[in-house]
């Protein structure tokens, strides 16, 4: 018995101190409760007739036993089968991965760049579990690699609404990871993961290099792989170029298929531009279709961004659309990446969330080894992927000197050069500050 019917029981039984069984019967022999959601108690009722009568007379009474049962105020509907059909369809999906509907494979847009991954991607949507599984995709960042998840997610969620379905980044997993450690919750997070029908894990490269997080990926795999549920891995590069990533996960991960995403060639580029643009009820002239497409040439979600971006610019401003409107809207896109720099605050930030620590405790003088070397890579970040001088980056790190800031660049330099360890975890926070520009 689901939780509505249960409340209904009760609510039934409140509701004969203050009726006759008669009227019970006639108005609510065939009311079937549908869910009990926040303060929201929602019914069926099969005919109008005794929808607009329960609607009209008797919802007092639904609600009055409700708060003797919660303390709580309640509002109560009751659908007719048409309303109840519309709300179970809209229930399906828009409870499920909310604010990722438009990921579908219907607006993926396929070219040779990423042919192979979203037939994959396709096929383990289809039949989940009976094929390439693991599933691996990899490929830099902004081509599509989250859009595949997502899709397969909706996909198998319509298909098999019961399934248990997993999406989780890499970096979550991690967190929520030492979360119950901390507090005694290991069997529930292990639960919640190895109970899973579909695993879906963004970013996987961030478990790399974290030894308690392999450790439980490691079982979570071999659980989920041995009772055939499907697994799918993205990454920005293969298992094998995982270099902090334990051989045995390496292993595992090359278990089922490796696709890779590359970025788009010209005609694709021009695809997902019109694609974007109809889809916002936009029909963008042929010369700034190839415009974009000459200028944006590494990024699908650079690509969209820029149509969302002129969009937002006609309807603000009114202009037509022209290139030199165009340019004008989208000036700061259109820059090479060597003229967009990251801000010291950016890298600050970056850096404090892989290590797990607040700015305040970053930027101060805790003197512990895991700040310091936090710390120390921010320094050496901020001096390489910004114009500020050691005396401005001083001024960022509670206003050191700038002797201070040359030490902390010359071991950072020293462990690039022989700590392959820590040379991934800066090329690994470089790729998370190069991915928010």
């Amino acid at each position: 018995m689901n939780p509505a019917q249960e409340v209904w029981k009760k609510v039934m039984d409140l509701m004969g101190a203050d009726m006759t069984a008669t009227t019970l019967n006639t108005w609510f022999d065939d009311t079937v409760p549908v869910s009990l959601e926040d303060d929201t108690f929602i019914l069926y009722s099969p005919t109008r007739l005794k929808r607009d009568i329960i609607a009209s007379r008797y919802v007092t009474y639904i609600q009055k036993a409700l708060h003797e049962l919660f303390s709580a105020d309640f509002q109560v509907n009751v659908l007719t089968e048409d309303e109840l059909s519309s709300y179970q369809d809209k229930s399906k999906h828009s409870n499920f991965l909310p604010g990722t509907e438009e990921y579908t494979f219907d607006r993926f847009v396929v070219g040779k760049s990423n042919k192979l991954a979203h037939a994959a991607a396709c096929k383990v949507a289809e039949s989940p579990g009976e094929s390439y599984n693991p599933l691996f995709i990899h490929g830099e960042s902004g081509l599509g690699k989250t859009h595949l998840l997502y899709a397969i997610a909706h996909t198998i969620h319509l298909n098999h609404p019961g399934y248990k379905i997993i999406y989780i980044k890499g970096d979550t997993f991690t967190n929520e990871l030492v979360a119950a450690i901390r507090e005694g919750r290991n069997q529930e997070f292990r639960e919640k993961y190895r109970g899973a029908d579909v695993f879906l894990m963004d970013d996987v490269q961030f478990i790399a290099g974290r030894d308690s997080t392999q450790e439980e990926m490691f079982h979570t795999f071999n659980t989920l792989y041995e009772l055939k549920k499907q697994i799918v891995f993205t990454s920005d590069r293969p298992p094998k170029e995982l270099h902090r990533l334990e051989d045995r996960l390496k292993t595992r991960f090359e278990w089922g298929l490796l696709a890779d995403i590359v970025p788009p060639d010209y005609e694709t580029r021009m695809a997902i531009i019109k694609s974007k643009a109809i889809r916002m009820g936009m029909e963008l002239p042929d010369f700034l279709i190839q415009l974009i497409a000459e200028n944006i040439t590494a990024n699908v979600r650079q690509l969209e961004g820029i149509v969302n971006k002129i969009m937002a610019y006609q309807d603000l401003i009114g202009d037509s659309l022209n290139k030199e409107t165009v340019i004008r809207a989208v000036k700061d896109i259109f820059k090479e990446k060597s003229d967009i720099l990251p801000t010291a605050d950016v890298i600050i930030d970056e850096v404090c969330k892989f290590y797990n620590i607040d700015s305040a405790t970053l930027r101060g003088q805790g003197r512990s080894k895991d700040i310091s070397l936090a710390r120390q890579i921010a320094m050496y970040l901020t001096r390489q992927m910004t114009n500020l001088s050691l005396k401005e980056i001083g001024k960022e790190f509670d206003n050191r000197d700038h002797s201070t800031v040359l030490n902390s660049l010359s071991r950072v330099e020293n462990l690039v050069k022989h700590d392959p360890d820590k040379a991934e975890i800066i090329k690994d926070i470089t790729t998370n500050i190069n991915n928010r520009y």
